[in-house]
């Protein structure tokens, strides 16, 4: 009788369960890091997105219950949620756009050999290594004409009609944590396009040079194609954890002057931890969450419609 007999038990071969055996062991190695993120991630949004199903006010806990989708019903006729909306995409928007474009500029100069170039790339690199609340007080301190040359310097150039204090400026507050997120973000970008930059096999532009084509023609070529993935992931990446940072605003601003900097992170944050409406908080998180993942998906799908 062959070993590999059927067991009428189960009518199956010893051989078939040690192939699906086989089959499932990938599935058993990476289980506990599932487990892990499941119990890290999964489990806290799925109670932050309850919370915004709820009336969850720390400080009546007498009315604490389900409320159905009145906090976002409420978001609806929130002006300034629509503020906050309005002011993180324009946050959002030049603190990327300006990231990115210094970012390439310095991962271009940085590509090619020079003089000093090693001192050069640690300084390029510096602001990346302070914590963010630093530089927030960093910039708060130097848009103080009390305390700082830089407004002086802005009114003699003709950028401000007198030496003040932006942050103080309800037309002009939200630029002062926008300038300190574009400090603080540029390295991001300068260190990973310049990897992407050094992986540029240097044949392709011996060929283009010897085909006669100019710098420009082999940036717009040869750089770009290129570059084109490491740019959408790090614009992904970068869009999304702009958007959702609040420390700049909260220590420069605050989301003040009558919320003329307020940006919805913020507004979570200020939500839950000063009028400690939790409910209302994960609601207007969740709106956030749902957005950025809408943003994300679309980016996706643009990017792989360009690769075809």
């Amino acid at each position: 009788m062959s070993l590999a007999a059927d067991n009428p038990a189960t009518g199956r071969s010893p051989g078939t369960f040690r192939r699906r055996l086989r089959a499932a062991e990938p599935y058993g190695y990476v289980a506990p890091g599932l487990l892990v993120v499941a119990l890290v991630m999964l489990v806290p949004l799925a109670v932050g997105i309850s919370f915004s199903f709820q009336n969850y006010v720390i400080f009546r806990p007498a009315s604490r219950g389900w409320s159905g989708f009145e906090n976002y019903a409420e978001i609806w006729s929130d002006r300034t949620f629509w503020l906050a909306l309005s002011n993180t995409a324009k946050w959002t928007f030049w603190s990327v756009a300006f990231q990115l474009g210094l970012g390439l500029g310095l991962a271009l100069i940085l590509n090619k050999p020079f003089f000093g170039r090693a001192v050069f790339q640690s300084l390029v690199f510096l602001p990346w290594a302070v914590p963010t609340f630093l530089s927030g007080l960093n910039w708060q301190w130097l848009y103080n004409p009390l305390v700082s040359p830089l407004p002086a310097a802005l009114a003699a150039v003709g950028v401000l009609d007198e030496p003040r204090n932006i942050l103080s400026d309800p037309d002009l507050a939200l630029w002062g944590p926008i300038t300190a997120m574009i400090w603080w973000g540029v390295p991001f970008f300068a260190i990973t396009l310049l990897a992407a930059l050094r992986s540029i096999p240097s044949d392709l532009y011996e060929a283009a040079a010897i085909d006669g084509a100019t710098p420009w023609q082999a940036f717009r070529h040869i750089t770009v194609p290129f570059l084109l993935p490491m740019i959408t992931i790090t614009i992904l990446l970068r869009t999304v954890w702009v958007a959702n940072s609040p420390e700049l605003i909260f220590v420069m601003t605050e989301g003040g002057p009558a919320n003329s900097s307020q940006t919805l992170p913020n507004y979570v944050f200020t939500s839950a931890y000063s009028s400690m409406n939790f409910g209302y908080a994960s609601a207007l998180a969740t709106v956030l969450m749902v957005m950025l993942v809408i943003y994300s998906v679309l980016l996706l799908w643009v990017r792989g419609r360009l690769g075809r």
